[in-house]
């Protein structure tokens, strides 16, 4: 720990590192709250997945087609968004279950992304950091991207605050009080992936899931209003982030993996002392 606060004050890459994971807590508390309230986690994990697609693809496109600039993350963004019209929209309209669609988004997306993968040259290191994260590699454009991205993020999900509390909580009232639902959902489910699209970038595609669930999950604990949820909720992602950054600093351990470690643990305790604490009241 004291290294790692020795070294922030003059090493660039840790600094970019501990305002990506700020800057991609707000936005997940704010995103995992209605995640975690509308029980929409599966389609998250798929769009998660999904996304190794739209990098792979953007990388092929980098090293064979030689655009350089498409970005992973800018890969990561169309294949997101993508992902999560489909979703929408097939359970929607095509009145399909919802879990065989989100299964197909999630075994194509990751498919797609490991043909391009496998066909572009040479050794793909930057991919693999994508896949299990590396907030360390956190370039400034990448911060920048991150940056607008998380700001996008926040102000749709303010500005819209009402009409998903009432999707989230029933969908019923909202009809009869006029609101499309349907397209609030699609609007809900674009967020999550953008979210998901920040996140990976400091835990990687394979945890994105946790780090999008955990916090939220925890603060539920603590909170009866979903603004109260939201904001203990970015209050925890931080803690969890900056700790598993200081954490595994020293002792030359995968940030993402720890942070993930610090976020679980925090549940598994919040969520055990409050059933004693209910059972105790009964």
């Amino acid at each position: 720990m004291y290294e790692f606060l020795a070294d922030i004050q003059h090493q660039t890459f840790l600094q970019y590192a501990l305002l990506t994971g700020i800057l991609a807590s707000i936005a997940c508390g704010i995103i995992g709250s209605y995640v975690v309230t509308r029980r929409i986690t599966y389609i998250a994990g798929a769009i998660a997945h999904s996304i190794l697609g739209g990098m792979g693809a953007a990388r092929y496109a980098q090293v064979v087609c030689q655009w350089d600039w498409f970005h992973p993350l800018l890969g990561a963004v169309a294949a997101a968004l993508l992902s999560a019209l489909i979703i929408g929209m097939v359970s929607i309209k095509a009145h399909e279950r919802e879990d065989t669609v989100i299964g197909a988004v999630w075994a194509i997306g990751m498919a797609i992304g490991i043909l391009f993968i496998f066909k572009t040259p040479g050794y793909n290191e930057d991919l693999m950091s994508y896949l299990f994260g590396n907030v360390l590699m956190v370039s400034s454009s990448d911060l920048w991207f991150i940056a607008g991205l998380d700001g996008l993020i926040i102000a749709i999900g303010l500005i819209f605050y009402n009409k998903f509390l009432a999707i989230c909580f029933d969908e019923e009232f909202a009809r009869l009080r006029g609101i499309s639902v349907e397209f609030y959902y699609l609007v809900l489910l674009a967020l999550t992936a953008l979210t998901v699209v920040l996140l990976v970038s400091v835990v990687g595609i394979v945890m994105v899931i946790a780090l999008l669930t955990l916090p939220a999950a925890t603060a539920g604990h603590f909170s009866r209003k979903l603004w109260h949820m939201m904001l203990l909720s970015s209050l925890f992602t931080i803690i969890f982030t900056t700790g598993g950054l200081a954490l595994s600093y020293g002792p030359d351990l995968p940030p993402g993996a720890t942070t993930i470690v610090l976020a679980g643990g925090v549940y598994l305790v919040v969520a055990f002392l409050s059933r004693i604490v209910r059972f105790s009241r009964a």
